[in-house]
């Protein structure tokens, strides 16, 4: 069947309004036309899109796989009608990264403020979440990863390995020891569901009967409890926390060399050329070649 644009438009109305008397008030069309409509194009299809309810619907697994492909078309409908409508305004819109909560908090919510002051039309949304996003349903447009993808539709982009340090506050570290080792900070780490992830294994293999002195399932949390004075915590070398006075200082310990923090920037095909995506693209990758540059001039001193 070849779907047209205004079928794809009652097609996206109706999943995001959960009911027809929803999309059929937001399209301004009489409820027995848009379900008139959905069955033409049910009957087209020779599936159903939707499962009716008491209280609404829900996508069948043929509306689930066509979700994607339509969403991607409205987001081009979006651009084409913005550039003939305003040729010479700037690009605008919401650009949505889901990411780690280690790289949301300490990469992407300083990048927003260098996106801010670039493009300030465009608006960054952050998916903070530990739950892999699904890009190809359109659940995020751009994702930061530890590892590439192997999906076909999915293009990486680029790729970093962030350098990550030790850190306590100025005053915690004035309490130290002229010399120290792991076993003798309190360190701040995961708990709960989380409380495998890293650094806590290389935590625990550097310490005996390792026992963190505050632990969190919220990686904010843990931040503000090393601000706070209550021990040290592994932390990105971000360009923020380089560049700005945040009240933590770098302790002096080699970290094992199996902590690592890849960083790569993934996107879908549908996506990569849209020009709101593209823009914050392209300045995620000129983050990612001042980290890399920053590394060299490091490496080299």
């Amino acid at each position: 069947m070849d779907l047209q644009w205004d079928d794809l438009r009652i097609f996206l109305a109706v999943a995001d309004a959960g009911s027809l008397s929803g999309a059929a008030r937001r399209l301004k069309l009489s409820q027995p036309t848009l379900s008139r409509r959905i069955a033409e194009m049910e009957y087209a299809l020779g599936d159903a899109l939707f499962v009716r309810k008491n209280q609404g619907i829900s996508l069948t697994k043929t509306g689930t796989r066509l979700l994607p492909a339509a969403q991607g078309m409205a987001q081009w409908a979006t651009e084409a009608n913005r550039s003939l409508d305003a040729k010479n305004s700037p690009v605008s819109g919401r650009v949505r990264i889901t990411a780690a909560p280690a790289f949301a908090f300490d990469f992407l919510a300083p990048f927003a403020e260098r996106l801010r002051r670039k493009h300030s039309q465009i608006t960054l949304e952050v998916l903070a979440s530990t739950e892999r996003l699904n890009l190809s349903l359109g659940e995020a447009d751009i994702a930061l990863r530890k590892q590439p993808s192997d999906d076909p539709d999915l293009i990486t982009v680029d790729e970093v390995m962030l350098p990550i340090g030790a850190y306590a506050s100025r005053d915690y570290a004035r309490r130290l020891p002229a010399t120290y080792d792991f076993r003798d900070l309190d360190w701040i780490a995961w708990a709960g569901q989380h409380e495998m992830a890293s650094p806590n294994p290389e935590l625990a293999g550097k310490i005996p009967d390792f026992r963190p002195s505050f632990t969190s399932d919220d990686y904010s949390v843990q931040v503000a409890a090393c601000h706070a004075g209550l021990g040290a915590m592994i932390l990105l070398k971000t360009p923020h926390r380089l560049t700005r006075s945040g009240g933590l200082v770098e302790l002096k310990l080699k970290l094992p060399t199996t902590l690592r923090a890849p960083l790569t920037i993934i996107c879908h095909k549908r996506m990569a050329d849209l020009p709101k995506v593209r823009i914050v693209v392209d300045l995620l990758r000129q983050e990612f070649a001042d980290i890399r540059a920053k590394s060299r001039t490091d490496f080299e001193r």
